[in-house]
């Protein structure tokens, strides 16, 4: 196994240079020999904490590893351009889910323009601009009318028209992505900047069209780390419910009113504050999650119950350990992490006064 690069995941309070290389050795430590990576080992694996997991890789500068994750995805893309939600063990035999989530199934477009801007790989970029293509046609075959993309569709091919804003929002970063990535190869993709561009109308306009999840402290954050709000705007929408999701000192709720903060929904906050100027609070997030982690494997637990201070799940997963990687990584400069997560340099699809046109004319 290969000595990660870890200069620039060194935080202080958050990880030493051995301990990032620990956690890096402990994500490689959980990936199977044909690329996958499941939450653990003996647990199942989704596309969209795979691909997160694979990210912290290229973060850390095991690039080898990551092609191997995005490789498997590209073996096992179903005919439609979509993957199943679970994989027993990360085992493409053995779906345990066969329903197809449209976040889960966009998110490969982050993870591929993510290792094309760590690499620079062309042939890379080549390989992967039909999984891309395929699973972005996929998803946006789920978009609705007002621009919010349906949940998923069912195994027996059902499609939910349900949308979540998390979800749409995650869906929103993608499209951003695969934008990029048609640009790189010159193949404009017009009805992407379109769909784009409704979305995020969607996400920032019409809570209504939207399944209410607002006890998750994801619908809260994500519309900003996912780029659709920013500004003044992501600002104010991060002040509003600071004070019901986060407990100083401990992290982030999952779900309010619970006494539980987990490790990824921090992290993931943290990204979302470094991404609207906010690094001091982010680092703050970040320094609060020392007690998730275990000393032995360098992974994290996945939360703490801090009403019984108990570690709980008893599980250590590959997308927490992942989603503070890739937090690390954006505080510490990564050029690509910086890249994908501050949303500057991604094309923007339709402007929302063209989008609020458009909305007008599909009703």
């Amino acid at each position: 196994m290969s000595t990660p690069r870890t200069e620039h995941l060194v935080l202080p309070g958050v990880l030493t240079a051995e301990e990032a290389a620990a956690t890096v050795r402990g994500l490689l430590g959980q990936q199977r020999a044909d690329g996958a990576i499941p939450w653990f080992r003996g647990h199942h694996l989704d596309p969209w904490d795979h691909t997160e997991a694979a990210m912290a890789l290229d973060a850390a500068g095991e690039h080898e590893a990551a092609a191997r994750a995005y490789a498997w995805l590209a073996r096992h893309q179903n005919p439609d351009g979509s993957w199943y939600a679970a994989y027993q063990d990360g085992d493409h035999e053995r779906p345990t889910d066969r329903a197809k989530e449209s976040n889960f199934c966009a998110y490969v477009a982050v993870g591929v323009w993510h290792h094309y801007l760590a690499t620079g790989d062309d042939t890379f970029l080549d390989t992967m601009w039909p999984v891309v293509y395929a699973a972005v046609e996929f998803v946006l075959r789920l978009q609705r009318p007002g621009g919010e993309i349906g949940w998923k569709r069912e195994a027996d091919g059902t499609a939910v028209p349900d949308a979540l804003l998390t979800g749409s929002s995650s869906v929103h970063q993608a499209l951003r992505c695969a934008l990029a990535v048609a640009e790189e190869r010159e193949e404009p993709q017009p009805d992407w900047e379109l769909a784009t561009g409704l979305l995020r109308h969607a996400v920032r306009r019409h809570p209504e069209r939207f399944l209410d999840k607002s006890r998750y402290s994801m619908d809260w954050y994500y519309p900003v780390l996912a780029g659709a709000v920013s500004g003044e705007e992501a600002e104010r929408r991060i002040a509003e419910r600071w004070a019901e999701f986060v407990v100083p000192g401990l992290g982030v709720r999952c779900v309010v009113p619970n006494p539980w903060v987990t490790g990824g929904e921090s992290a993931e906050l943290a990204l979302a504050l470094w991404a609207v100027g906010e690094s001091d609070r982010a680092l703050e997030i970040l320094q609060s999650l020392g007690r998730l982690r275990d000393p032995e494997t360098g992974l994290y637990w996945t939360g703490y119950v801090f009403e019984d201070e108990a570690l709980w799940p008893r599980e250590q997963t590959t997308w927490t350990a992942g989603a503070l990687l890739l937090a690390v990584a954006a505080l510490g400069g990564d050029q690509a992490t910086c890249a994908v997560f501050s949303g500057a340099e991604l094309p923007r699809g339709l402007d929302d006064a063209d989008t609020a046109a458009d909305c007008c004319r599909i009703h």
